[in-house]
């Protein structure tokens, strides 16, 4: 079976021997048994917190490159007649810790009947779809962590505009 057991950096041009499609609920583990698109079994080993994102690379213990895929899936496409009411549609996603994919004009989350009864009622337009998904990694990165690792939060993916 073949091991994972890094996550390369970002930006990377490393070609890749064999991919690896997985929903985003699968794309948060660290330990996970799988396969490959091409069927071959693998033993992921990374880092405890460690979000794999569609286009990550990944290491095996035998050196060939994997490229991470972002599996479609069912999710809720969000849109809403003016930038208030998304933005307030957003906030209360955001209440309630749902992980949410945020677009131009749109938002996304994972199917959830509760949740899209909520949006309706706030007055968005709600499509079914099958898409990657993507959500936001929060303002201070991926992980959940306790504790002193550094010198405290960090701003990931966002740049502050005058």
């Amino acid at each position: 079976m073949l091991e994972i057991s890094l996550k390369l950096e970002r930006g990377g041009t490393a070609n890749f021997n064999g991919q690896l499609r997985l929903p985003f609920e699968l794309r948060q583990k660290s330990r996970l048994r799988t396969q490959l698109v091409s069927g071959e079994e693998v033993a992921l080993m990374l880092p405890r917190g460690e979000i794999m994102r569609g286009g990550d690379r990944l290491q095996a213990t035998d050196g060939r490159i994997i490229e991470v895929v972002a599996a479609p899936e069912d999710v809720l496409h969000v849109e809403c007649a003016t930038p208030t009411e998304l933005t307030r549609a957003a906030y209360h996603l955001g209440n309630r810790h749902v992980p949410v994919q945020v677009g131009e004009g749109f938002l996304r989350l994972a199917a959830d009947h509760v949740l899209e009864q909520m949006l309706r009622g706030l007055g968005a337009r709600i499509e079914h779809i099958e898409a990657p998904f993507e959500p936001e990694a929060g303002a201070y990165g991926g992980g959940h962590h306790h504790g002193s690792h550094g010198s405290g939060p960090k701003i990931h993916e966002y740049v502050l505009r005058k």
